[in-house]
């Protein structure tokens, strides 16, 4: 039973719903906490409306005592029953910003002095005057002792009235502060959670598509490295394993392709082949003629020596068939040490028959340098680089074909600099021993704007059934199989100049 995969659409399906909910879980709690808001507000104008009125029992009150008149004790009375309405209608929210012992004084303290101001109005009537006498003294004096007292019952209903005003203006502001606070948590931690959620999508689906475009843009280029990501999500494994599987099959193709364009070559050559052999068969046939003619006459010796240029000749000629068939032959890729001067002048022997009398071929490669390779495929390259070379001098030239080693402590950061410039393409570092490999010829060279292509498959100049754009990929496939890499440097009516740096084989 295969285990549990992950899937990334079911993380995002659960990041999503997971927003979701946390934003409707904020929505909501603000919505509760602005409701509560709104009525503590409601509940707030309640309170100044209980405020404002005790303000005006105490204004008529005070005009009572000055004027005495009946209309204004009237709405003095009035506002005081309206205050005891308000008192009753709101006690239980009262209760939660004063202690209820403070509501039960202000409610008495109110009854008391609706009492003592019934009992001012009726003593005390509009329109009575204070006459001279013993009489009229007490009668002040009992006056404003009643006076006192509803003074002393008002300015305690004011003192409450306002302390509980005060209160609920604090409760108010710290609610308000408090919401601030929980609206300034909640953007940042939508903030948070948004930077979060873009961090896990990061990881989840930005990461692996980057590694991914950077494994296509590695396969653009024609390097068939196996795509590898850090990810057990079900739909980047199936796309990597459909890359991978697409390389794959790729790399199969390609291998059809060099042999495809290896067997294409084949046609070119047998000029060059069949101009090879045309000497050793003249070598042979005139040997044969001589030796015949002279059978019975000649010493010997001389006919010992005649058949021994046969014998060298068929040689000559039966190692170049065999030179060819191993070139196009399909084999095994291994690895042998090969003479880099040898392979170099059987390879050229493939293209002599090829060259204009006006065009010289220059090898200039020391006997003692020797490369790790297969043959074939080592080959192949040559051939395509000197065969372009041959192709870009077209009438009247020179082609030149060097070689040296390299060794590491001899690189200097000047030599470094010049390989960084010409931006090697392949798998070496250019740091050890190496052999380097230059085939230079004096053509017109190629144009700045297409040399950073002319490695890219299927990119060619040439007309339309000329040119397959396959041999300079293939080229710095080869390259690339041994371990080694390629560079061009070109400059337009100067020439063409192909760098080849391969791991110099150990002594």
């Amino acid at each position: 039973m295969r285990g549990y995969q992950s899937s990334i659409r079911q993380k995002i399906t659960f990041v999503y719903y997971g927003t979701v909910a946390i934003v409707v879980g904020l929505s909501l709690f603000t919505f509760l906490e602005l409701r509560f808001l709104e009525k503590k507000i409601m509940f707030g104008e309640v309170i100044s409306e209980f405020f404002d009125t005790t303000l005006e029992v105490r204004r008529f009150e005070k005009n009572f005592f000055l004027y005495a008149k009946q209309d204004d004790y009237r709405e003095n009375a009035r506002y005081v029953e309206k205050a005891r309405e308000l008192l009753e209608k709101n006690l239980e929210g009262l209760c939660t910003i004063v202690q209820p012992e403070r509501i039960s004084s202000l409610s008495n303290a109110l009854a008391r002095y609706s009492d003592l101001m019934r009992e001012y109005a009726i003593a005390y009537p509009d329109e009575e005057r204070p006459t001279p006498g013993a009489g009229s003294a007490q009668r002040r004096i009992e006056k404003t002792i009643l006076e006192g007292k509803i003074r002393e019952a008002g300015k305690h209903i004011i003192t409450v009235a306002e302390e509980i005003s005060k209160t609920e203006r604090k409760s108010l502001q710290s609610i308000l502060y408090k919401s601030q606070r929980m609206l300034v948590l909640s953007i940042f931690s939508l903030s948070l959670l948004a930077l979060l959620i873009g961090q896990v999508l990061s990881r989840m689906v930005v990461r692996p598509l980057k590694s991914l475009e950077g494994s296509m843009r590695q396969i653009a280029e024609g390097r068939f490295e196996k795509v590898s990501i850090n990810s057990h999500d079900r739909e980047i494994v199936s796309l990597t394993t459909a890359f991978n599987k697409m390389l794959k099959e790729l790399e199969v193709r390609q291998r059809h392709l060099v042999q495809s364009e290896k067997l294409a070559s084949l046609g070119t050559l047998l000029s060059g082949v069949a101009h090879e052999l045309n000497n050793p068969l003249s070598n042979i046939s005139s040997s044969c003629q001589i030796l015949m003619e002279e059978l019975e006459e000649a010493d010997r010796e001389y006919k010992r020596e005649l058949l021994s240029q046969i014998d060298e000749q068929t040689d000559r000629a039966r190692n170049i068939v065999r030179s060819l068939l191993e070139f196009s032959r399909e084999k095994e890729f291994k690895k042998e040490t090969l003479p880099l001067k040898s392979l170099f002048e059987e390879t050229l022997r493939f293209v002599k028959g090829q060259v204009p009398t006006k065009i010289s071929v220059t090898l200039d490669i020391p006997e003692d340098i020797a490369i790790f390779a297969d043959k074939q495929r080592i080959q192949q390259a040559f051939l395509n680089l000197v065969k372009n070379a041959i192709e870009a001098v077209a009438d009247e030239g020179e082609v030149i074909i060097r070689a040296k080693k390299h060794r590491a402590v001899d690189k200097t950061e000047e030599t470094a600099e010049i390989f960084n410039h010409m931006k090697y393409r392949g798998k070496c570092t250019l740091e050890g021993d190496t052999v380097d490999i230059e085939i230079r010829d004096t053509g017109l060279g190629i144009p700045p704007e297409i040399l950073h292509r002319v490695f890219d498959p299927f990119f060619t100049t040439k007309d339309v059934g000329k040119g397959s754009g396959l041999g300079l990929f293939i080229v710095h496939e080869i390259i690339e199989e041994h371990d080694g890499c390629i560079a061009v440097e070109s400059e337009r009516g100067k020439g063409t100049t192909f760098f080849i740096s391969l791991p110099l084989k150990s002594e």
